[in-house]
């Protein structure tokens, strides 16, 4: 609570009439704990951001099922490298006739990329994702939500192959960014 208290001004007769000083004293315990009530409610009553996460399922290491071969006119192969860039070709990297080409993580991208692919092979469509050293986690998780984005759920990573990063390279080296 607050306080005011005055004092006499000595109780001298005659002279000068002075005004009486008045000291302030201010209690702070009510602020502080309303304060503490605040935020106690706040804190109690708040809800806290579940985190978000895309479901990876990997296959068992001791599991040694045969497994369906996928035909390469079915598949593609995407890689992104370093800068931001990103490639992807249909076959193998040590056929001499395998097309490289660039695009880019919009929309106009490799979301149509992905979307023209699957509506033209159907449900075999499968991709197989081959992130290169210098590409970076966040290049792989964009790559991964464009995959839950179009429904394209039969892909695989694995890591980039000597034949791969020779095709890359020699697609860098005749267009250069």
């Amino acid at each position: 609570m607050a306080e005011i208290s005055s004092s006499d001004g000595g109780g001298k007769k005659g002279g000068k009439v002075r005004s009486k000083k008045m000291s302030t004293k201010i209690d702070m315990t009510p602020m502080v704990d309303l304060g503490f009530l605040l935020i106690t409610f706040f804190m109690l009553t708040t809800t806290l951001q579940k985190p978000k996460t895309m479901q990876l399922n990997m296959p068992d290491q001791n599991d040694k099922k045969e497994t369906t071969p996928v035909k390469l006119s079915e598949s593609i192969t995407i890689t992104p490298g370093e800068n931001g860039r990103l490639y992807w070709y249909q076959g193998i990297s040590t056929d001499p006739n395998c097309k490289v080409e660039e695009t880019n993580y919009s929309a106009k991208g490799l979301r149509q990329v992905l979307l023209e692919k699957k509506a033209t092979i159907g449900e075999r469509f499968s991709i197989v994702l081959k992130p290169m050293k210098k590409s970076t986690h966040k290049n792989t998780v964009d790559i991964l939500d464009e995959f839950a984005i179009t429904g394209c759920d039969r892909y695989g990573i694995t890591g980039i192959a000597p034949a791969d990063e020779a095709l890359i390279k020699k697609f860098e080296a005749a267009n250069p960014k």
